[in-house]
């Protein structure tokens, strides 16, 4: 008899009263068959659970035993068994970049070599401390726990990799590629916008350099006398305080820089004792 589960469903159903119909909510329960066990994926779970706990287990035993061994030239136990548990970790952290990589082969390629040769020094300095303690083939045997976690966790990932054809590779790498250009073309905008800013303030404090003019044009040439020269408006589309901000945000620190972009900017009458409280209040918050 196939395995059933019961769940509750509802559905309207027509309910007459004095003549008047309504659809009204019925909630009944119904067994619907449960699918068969995938008992491929629960082995492949329990597995993975397998090495998990396994991999712990090889942390804490290198750990144990590489921090002994530098235990014997670093004072400071803390750190002798701190800097032992690098040992493990790298590798470790290597396969789960292999696992990330699961789809794109190419990609994997390096994170799996780099965890060979990180397995390597490990498994050396656990040779290396039973060496040292006198017991050469204990010392050995100690150094196979990292080397069949590693083992295990290999084939585990092997059983999870899902390797893309060529074509759909490469459309892959397309799309990546393509957002990826996306992506660093944020930075790249926000650089440009940046040195903009910078030039565009720049030029506005040494135009000012001077006498605090604004540059003349040839329609202001013939209007007014050659001795004369036109003054920016008392009043601009900035605030004092703004204008201040401005000029920090594109580099202009010189107190002096920092007054004449404002008059040029913000106001032509502003004091200097204003520019200069504004920028200390910027500067301390900041």
């Amino acid at each position: 008899m196939p395995r059933t589960r019961t769940v509750e469903r509802s559905r309207l159903v027509p309910h007459t009263i004095d003549g008047t119909t309504h659809l009204v909510l019925d909630r009944y329960k119904e067994d619907v068959p449960l699918p068969p066990r995938d008992w491929d994926r629960i082995v492949l779970g329990t597995v993975t659970g397998a090495a998990a706990v396994i991999g712990v287990a090889s942390i804490v035993w290198s750990t144990a035993s590489i921090g002994s061994l530098l235990a014997l030239v670093v004072p400071l136990a803390v750190a002798a068994y701190a800097a032992a548990l690098v040992f493990d970790l790298v590798w470790l952290s290597c396969m789960a970049l292999e696992w990330l990589a699961r789809y794109d082969q190419e990609r994997a390629v390096l994170p799996r070599r780099a965890g060979y040769v990180a397995l390597g020094i490990a498994m050396g300095a656990v040779g290396t401390h039973g060496w040292i303690s006198g017991e050469f083939a204990i010392g050995c045997v100690a150094a196979t726990v990292s080397g069949l976690a590693k083992v295990l966790w290999t084939v585990v990932l092997r059983h999870h990799a899902k390797p893309l054809d060529a074509f759909t590779q490469q459309w892959v790498d397309a799309e990546r590629a393509k957002a990826g250009g996306r992506l660093a073309m944020v930075s790249v905008r926000r650089e440009l916008t940046r040195a903009e800013q910078a030039v565009a303030a720049e030029r506005a404090a040494i135009s000012g350099t001077d006498s605090g003019e604004l540059p003349e044009t040839p329609d202001d040439e013939s209007e007014t006398p050659d001795d004369e020269s036109e003054q920016p408006s008392a009043t601009g589309p900035m605030t004092i305080a703004d204008a201040v901000r401005t000029a920090l945000s594109c580099g202009i620190s010189d107190p002096e820089m920092v007054l004449r972009y404002v008059r040029q900017v913000a106001d032509a009458n502003v004091k200097e004792e204003s520019v200069l409280r504004t920028l200390r209040m910027e500067r301390k918050t900041a």
